[in-house]
């Protein structure tokens, strides 16, 4: 813990993160709480599914095109019109009368599509606050820690707001958090004196990285298996009659993963980021395996927190690869489509677990999870591979024309 200690010692490191994470809060509770919202108004099922995952395409695409305007006007102008936007769209959403289908599509897809870029302009920040390559490791490490407890904290306090105040209460809360935590984050004096470094003209962004477009070939598939996962353990509830198992799954295998970024932030590795990245892909798909069997509740529980643990530090070896290895004036772009590309294939993961459970069966989308984060290793290996000929190539040519 030694390392967390000099983290937390270095100026607005105490302010910068808990601000941040109460910012993101929205992305945790947002997905769930237009859901019940709409079905209190009466929407039925098939209309709320496409109405809530409006919200998550939305920020989807949103989230690139947001860090590229920080990486050009800076963190707080681009954070304070998203905040007042996104703000207002849950507000919007919560007086929306039951008969009003576009409005509700409208004020969705404002809260999703404008939801402020804070994830990408905290790792964005890092390396100008911190001061130490192992200081910032770590910080990116606690960094996809608390991002677990945004998705497990989430839900839990959408449910609080809604027994307290209902589905248009807790729509209010949602947006008001979001506000809250971005506002104390633009006040804080590293973001007011962030400034966009100079950046090449061209419409690739960050993305003429080779080493970027390597990672989010990989981790589009570590998102699968989170999706897979997600859809997977509510069929396994059913099949166990034990709805709340599919609660208790995945709040255990986001413990799981908050262990594992805990320890692995909380000393230094030998080895590089790009190595560390690559391992870790392999152990996410070898901890999947013992879910793939579907064993008893007793023995999946303790083996969903196993399968969780090498996944927050896949993700902060990721930041660390991709921070030290973009374009200049790129960073928060770079970030962005992280978050936007685990979130696609988080989406394609859902939509495979249920194809895979309504055709083949259950043990079928057990096993999907461990095969994602395999093919996730696999398509890493490879390119790494791929990316070492071409350069023994290039070396052989340069020595043949010397």
């Amino acid at each position: 813990m030694k390392l967390y200690g000099e983290l937390f010692r270095q100026q607005y490191v105490k302010k910068l993160l808990p601000s941040n994470v109460v910012g993101r809060l929205p992305e945790g509770m947002g997905p769930l709480v237009v859901a019940l919202f709409l079905r209190e108004q009466g929407f039925e099922y098939s209309l709320v599914g496409v109405l809530a995952a409006l919200y998550g395409i939305s920020a989807a695409v949103g989230t690139p095109v947001l860090g590229r305007c920080v990486d050009l006007y800076g963190q707080v102008r681009v954070l304070a019109v998203c905040m007042l936007a996104s703000t207002a769209g849950f507000l919007a959403l919560s007086i929306t009368p039951s008969d009003q289908v576009l409005l509700a599509g409208m004020s969705i897809v404002a809260a999703g599509l404008f939801t402020p870029p804070l994830e990408p302009c905290l790792r964005s920040l890092w390396p100008r606050v911190l001061t130490g390559e192992r200081t910032i490791k770590t910080a990116y490490a606690l960094d996809a820690t608390l991002q677990e407890l945004v998705f497990v904290s989430g839900p839990l306090l959408v449910v609080i707001a809604v027994e307290a105040m209902g589905p248009a209460g807790a729509l209010v809360t949602t947006g008001l958090l979001g506000l809250l935590g971005t506002i104390t984050f633009i006040t804080t004096p590293p973001v007011r004196r962030w400034q966009a470094e100079h950046r090449q003209a061209d419409w690739a962004g960050p993305l003429r990285s080779a080493t970027l477009r390597q990672i989010l070939m990989s981790l589009v598939f570590a998102g699968a298996t989170i999706g897979l996962l997600n859809i997977s353990v509510i069929a396994y509830s059913e099949a166990n009659h034990a709805n709340e198992l599919s609660g208790i799954i995945l709040a255990t295998n986001a413990f799981g993963a908050l262990i594992g970024g805990l320890v692995y932030g909380s000393r230094s590795w030998p080895g590089s980021s790009y190595r560390h990245f690559q391992f870790l892909m392999f152990t996410l798909a070898v901890g999947y395996v013992p879910l793939a069997f579907a064993p008893p509740p007793v023995v999946l529980i303790p083996c969903a927190a196993l399968s969780g643990i090498s996944l927050a530090p896949a993700l902060a070896s990721a930041f660390a690869v991709v921070g030290s290895s973009v374009p200049s004036g790129t960073s928060t772009e770079a970030f962005a489509w992280l978050v936007t590309i685990f979130m696609a294939g988080n989406a394609a993961g859902s939509t495979l677990a249920g194809t895979l459970l309504q055709h083949i069966g259950l043990h079928a989308a057990f096993w999907a999870p461990p095969t994602s984060a395999l093919c996730g290793f696999l398509v890493f290996t490879g390119l790494s591979a791929a990316r070492r000929a071409k350069h023994r190539r290039r070396s052989g040519e340069y020595e043949v024309a010397r």
